[in-house]
């Protein structure tokens, strides 16, 4: 069996004195999508976090490929964040102040890309995820769907192998949820990024290759305990 994307064992994490993580593990396959699942203060998202070398654990193992997670400097992980890994989160989180497509570009911009190159990149993922027709509004001028699917074209862009999802059908009327669905992870299949999705939506999981339940900051497999 070939070595996982990611693999995490045994994260611990503590916010003061509430226990957020308690023995969380997971294993990513590349190309995989692993809905996260579980009621609202139980871990997920904090076990997104850490996968995503946003959150450091407080113990445990974490491997991204080859590469401790737990050991890389802070710069280090800002450059897998910034290169390897794409974001999507419930409410966007798109820079109010630029367009959609100087948002979508942004990711490449940041990476030395020139200006006239990353927003030709922008329109063909706007016009993948189907709103190229909004590139020159911005974030406030459009609907929350137009925006999610705004986002996971910034999410896209450079590539990445993970991309990490947190809620991001959460905001939206079912409608909107599942086109948003179908247009990630149509995109993350044609472009064999891994996606990693916390949601508590039953509807929204039915899209992942495999379902992780967290419970007290513990995963369990559906198919298994891990």
């Amino acid at each position: 069996m070939p070595e996982p994307l990611l693999a995490a064992h045994d994260l611990h994490k503590n916010f003061g004195l509430t226990p957020a993580l308690g023995g969380a593990s997971l294993t990513v396959a590349a190309g995989e999508l692993v809905a996260v699942m579980g009621p609202s203060g139980s871990g997920k998202s904090t076990l997104l976090h850490c996968l995503a070398g946003i959150t450091r654990p407080d113990s445990g193992r974490l491997r991204y490929r080859e590469r401790d997670l737990t050991a890389c400097s802070d710069a280090e992980l800002s450059a897998l964040r910034r290169t390897e890994f794409g974001f999507l989160f419930q409410f966007g989180q798109l820079v109010p102040e630029l367009s959609c497509l100087e948002n979508v570009a942004l990711p490449l911009r940041l990476n030395g890309l020139r200006r006239r190159a990353a927003e030709a990149r922008a329109r063909e993922w706007l016009e993948r995820l189907e709103v190229d027709d909004v590139a020159a509004k911005r974030p406030g001028e459009v609907s929350g769907g137009q925006g999610q699917r705004v986002g996971a074209a910034r999410a896209l862009i450079t590539g990445p192998r993970a991309v990490f999802a947190d809620e991001p059908t959460g905001a939206l009327d079912s409608l909107n949820g599942e086109r948003v669905m179908k247009l990630l992870t149509l995109a993350a299949r044609e472009t064999g990024a891994a996606v990693v999705l916390v949601t508590h939506e039953v509807r929204v999981a039915a899209y992942a290759d495999r379902e992780i339940v967290v419970r007290d900051g513990r995963t369990r497999d559906l198919a298994g305990a891990i």
